[in-house]
């Protein structure tokens, strides 16, 4: 039986009597310093003729009971030869090793930062396509874990979230990031296999093939229909994003992280440089009316922001304008459930409306092919040098006319087809 009791205990403390030791038998006594707030446990032993002293735990870890057994099974081991004050020495550090093993393990996040920073950043043309890929599609299922962890199933699991929303492009760009991410894991000795190197297209999106969707005027009709149904969930930002789509027929990236200082709305031209161009073709654009109206009203909601779409919330994301899939994601959850008539179509499939439209209304191929920023081809594209600005002002302003009839739903949708508006000028 030992010689303490819990009542003894207590009242100590209550008390605040302070004390090296009191003890309660077999090496077991407690400790009750100045510097502590509350009773020690330790336990006192003998090896190889040397003393030693351990803690074992405070009393408000441990009640007199365990620690009377605690104290009961170290000396059970210290008679079998162990040292129990260096096990526990030994484990501390065990632990210790462990936790800064884990904060600085290379986690496939980690891995994605540092892959896009040193690879992608400075020399790739648009960085924020692989941005957007790595912060909505790899770090949300992939980003936690360890990158040596990552097993191909984890692939698979994350390649068939995608095309279950219906995006297998997406799905096949995501593995091809993933390939490069992963092998330059290797080169920096973070992991040593691939675990997507067995993937080919047909595990994700499968073979592409050229898209021939277009919205007809009904279509875009109904669009504009749902985007005002929809208004407050689908914000006024998104709805002006795809106004300015469909008649601009500027690429989804081009628009979205275009800053103030591209525009001139005083003369109304849009200079957009090369360097954010597909074709690497910088390119002079005219701003109908509609797109002025839209870009002063952004320009307000912007506040004072540099971007026409200004990142809406606090983001760790290193772009300051909204992210990319910002406006696919809106469409799929607000939009498109409303379109339950309307064949699936993507942002990218704006630029062959407007194209398709600008057609119709009798613009000259140069001048459509030129309001899409492609490039003239065959001897033509080498000799002809001219821009077709003013012709292009022209065409879009038609476009736009036609445009806002649609968005505000007017039933007469025609429009005077340009080449007889040229003729009567």
């Amino acid at each position: 039986m030992g010689k303490l009791t819990d009542v003894q205990i207590r009242s100590w403390i209550k008390l605040g009597e302070r004390f090296e030791q009191r003890g309660d038998g077999d090496g077991l006594y407690l400790c009750y310093r100045e510097s502590y707030a509350i009773p020690v446990w330790k336990f006192r032993y003998r090896l190889a003729g040397k003393q030693r002293i351990m803690n074992i735990g405070s009393y408000g870890q441990l009640s007199l009971a365990d620690a009377r057994k605690t104290a009961k099974e170290m000396s059970a081991r210290v008679a079998l030869g162990y040292d129990v004050a260096g096990e526990k020495q030994d484990r501390k550090r065990e632990a210790i090793a462990k936790i800064e093993a884990e904060k600085n393990a290379w986690t496939v996040a980690k891995l994605a930062d540092e892959y896009f920073e040193r690879v992608i950043l400075g020399r790739w043309k648009h960085p924020n396509i692989v941005r957007s890929r790595i912060e909505n599609d790899i770090k949300p299922v992939l980003g936690k874990k360890k990158a040596e962890d990552v097993r191909p199933r984890d692939i698979d699991e994350m390649l068939q979230i995608i095309i279950k929303r219906g995006a297998p492009t997406i799905a096949n760009d995501v593995l091809r990031w993933c390939k490069r991410m992963f092998d330059f894991g290797i080169k920096r000795h973070v992991l040593e296999h691939n675990p997507a190197a067995a993937f080919d297209p047909s595990d994700a999106g499968g073979k592409e093939v050229a898209r021939d969707r277009w919205l007809n005027r009904e279509e875009i009709a109904a669009l504009f229909q749902a985007m005002r149904e929809k208004a407050g969930a689908f914000t006024i930002e998104n709805h002006y994003a795809v106004r300015l789509l469909l008649l601009l027929a500027v690429r989804k990236e081009e628009l979205i992280a275009a800053p103030w200082r591209e525009f001139d709305l005083e003369k109304g031209v849009w200079h957009l440089p090369e360097e954010r161009t597909k074709t690497s073709v910088g390119i002079d654009i005219p701003l109908p009316p509609l797109a002025l109206e839209t870009l002063h009203e952004l320009k307000r909601l912007a506040g004072g922001s540099a971007y026409v779409f200004p990142a809406r919330k606090m983001q760790n994301r290193m772009i300051p304008h909204i992210d990319l899939n910002t406006l696919n994601a809106a469409l799929s959850k607000h939009i498109k459930p409303k379109l339950k008539d309307v064949p699936n179509f993507t942002i990218h499939d704006f630029r062959r409306t407007a194209r398709t439209h600008l057609a119709a209304l009798g613009v000259d191929p140069f001048v459509a092919e030129r309001c899409l920023n492609h490039k003239l081809k065959g001897v033509e594209g080498i000799y002809n040098r001219h821009d077709y600005f003013d012709e292009r002002k022209k065409a879009l302003e038609m476009w736009a006319r036609l445009l806002s009839a649609l968005e505000d739903g007017r039933a007469d949708y025609n429009v005077v087809p340009l080449k007889k508006e040229i003729a009567a000028a």
